[in-house]
């Protein structure tokens, strides 16, 4: 009786073992670095125009995931009609997916559309992409949020970035609750973005309501990003959802913007 009860559990414990996948119950997490960095199309504090220079910071920063604003594509001749988002992720062999804020015509047939906005750029590959208008007051410029999923080893990393309007508090706060409510309760995620506010502005606030400041956790001192030359504010942000922990966040020194870079080395959980 006794040899054939452990003959039982034998094969009990092996057809367990045929059904249930190898990971299940585990905790699986990934570290990511995430940069924001607003480039100001790649001129620097000293007017040079310098994709390389951006690529080179971005290099050095050995961010994994990288949000980028004030990207032209095609726009005008103060960044040489560029593609800047696809130019970068070829430099540094990432993947890119840009959202157009400004989307206008071509000025002759045949040529490129004309686009301005933010750009994600990824080690890991991206597995979907979406950018959604957010609100705008009549006499603002378009902003939105773009989104995309990363695969980072097997684990779905939702990655988020904006741009919030420059001179409208009330285009702020309204644009801070529509992304809250976009992102909602998808975990685990990635929010990053210059928001051209300060950390007590009621927009932030808001923010701060759903996501966690990771300077506020894991940096050192006031954090200011801008302007680049003589910082003296906090504008640039990266956030967390519940599911992911910033470690240590910093601002890195550069001359290739008007803004310095964020960059934030987070555990996400899963």
């Amino acid at each position: 009786m006794r040899r054939t009860l452990a003959v039982v559990l034998m094969l009990s414990g092996i057809l367990l073992t045929s059904v249930l996948p190898a990971n299940a119950g585990e905790h699986r997490q990934r570290v990511l670095s995430v940069l924001t960095f607003n480039i100001h199309h790649a001129q620097g504090t000293d007017d040079v125009l310098d994709l390389a220079r951006v690529a080179g910071v971005v290099r050095d920063s050995g961010a994994d995931v990288v949000g980028l604003q004030e990207v032209d594509r095609h726009y005008s001749d103060r960044s040489e009609q560029a593609d800047q988002a696809g130019e970068l992720a070829r430099m540094l062999g990432y993947h890119v997916v840009f959202g157009a804020n400004i989307d206008r015509d071509p000025p002759t047939a045949g040529s490129p559309r004309v686009q301005y906005g933010t750009a994600i750029l990824s080690r890991y590959p991206i597995t979907a992409w979406d950018n959604t208008y957010l609100f705008r007051s009549p006499d603002q410029e378009q902003r939105g949020l773009l989104h995309a999923e990363l695969d980072v080893h097997g684990v779905a990393v939702h990655v988020y970035d904006t741009h919030l309007a420059a001179s409208s508090q009330t285009d702020r706060l309204e644009q801070a609750r529509q992304i809250t409510a976009l992102i909602g309760r998808t975990r685990p995620a990635v929010l990053v973005g210059d928001l051209n506010a300060l950390p007590d502005a009621p927009e932030i606030a808001t923010l701060n309501g759903v996501f966690t400041d990771a300077w506020t956790v894991s940096g050192k001192g006031g954090g200011p990003t801008y302007p680049a030359g003589a910082p003296d504010r906090r504008i640039d942000y990266v956030y967390t959802s519940r599911s992911v922990s910033p470690l240590v966040t910093r601002v890195l020194p550069t001359d290739a913007s008007d803004h310095l870079p964020l960059l934030s080395r987070v555990l996400v959980r899963h």
